[in-house]
């Protein structure tokens, strides 16, 4: 059964819901405390990068437009990322306080809770926008029952996703299964490993750069 610790995946489910709403009505706010603070800021890394992306993706977006809506998604990316990997590592030092009995040979998910948890937050935005998009008064009714549809469809995938969540983490915290964080390791964010940043002269690798902080 899932620690007291951390919520449920009905719990994150609903909190992804009611942030969604809530931001599109008032400034973005996290009135949240540990592991859920952290939900709601890997949550909040996705809003921002939904509206981001949309921008960017105008027709009447400029060059220049562009070329600052792309700088802010790779930031947004990374912050994305590393909050998956905060969240699993909080997850992890759960499981090991709570002293679980576990056989060396558990199997290891092919995904983290962390990540499964950044898909349903993706999937809370994808609902919250094709809702809203069927309630357009200028859409033609083909075009309605197409939207209708596509909800109908992203609900089940969150029940199967939400669902499968929660297996995990039952199976996480009775020891059927381990969890093990895996890193990002990303280098196109890192000075000292991205050809295009240190070939350019702006940063001498090992100098303005600790590669130890890189994901």
């Amino acid at each position: 059964m899932t620690s007291r610790s951390f919520p449920s995946a009905k719990e994150l489910t609903q909190l992804h819901r009611e942030c969604v709403e809530t931001w599109h009505q008032q400034p973005i706010d996290n009135p949240y405390h540990g592991i859920h603070k952290l939900i709601c800021e890997q949550h909040e890394c996705n809003y921002r990068l939904w509206h981001q992306e949309d921008i960017c993706r105008s027709p009447d977006a400029t060059a220049e437009e562009i070329a600052s809506v792309k700088r802010a998604i790779d930031k947004l990316n990374q912050s994305r990322n590393d909050l998956i990997e905060k969240i699993d590592d909080e997850l992890l030092k759960l499981i090991n306080d709570a002293d679980i009995d576990r056989t060396q040979d558990a199997p290891i998910n092919t995904e983290t809770a962390g990540s499964v948890i950044d898909r349903l937050s993706i999937m809370a935005l994808r609902l919250y926008h094709y809702r809203e998009q069927a309630e357009r008064s200028d859409l033609d009714s083909k075009h309605r029952v197409k939207v209708l549809q596509r909800v109908n469809l992203c609900e089940e995938q969150q029940r199967d996703l939400s669902l499968s969540l929660q297996q995990l983490l039952d199976d996480l915290f009775s020891g059927v299964k381990q969890h093990k964080v895996y890193r990002q390791l990303k280098m196109y964010n890192d000075p000292a490993l991205n050809p295009a940043i240190y070939t350019s002269g702006i940063n001498t690798p090992g100098k303005t750069h600790d590669p130890g902080k890189s994901r």
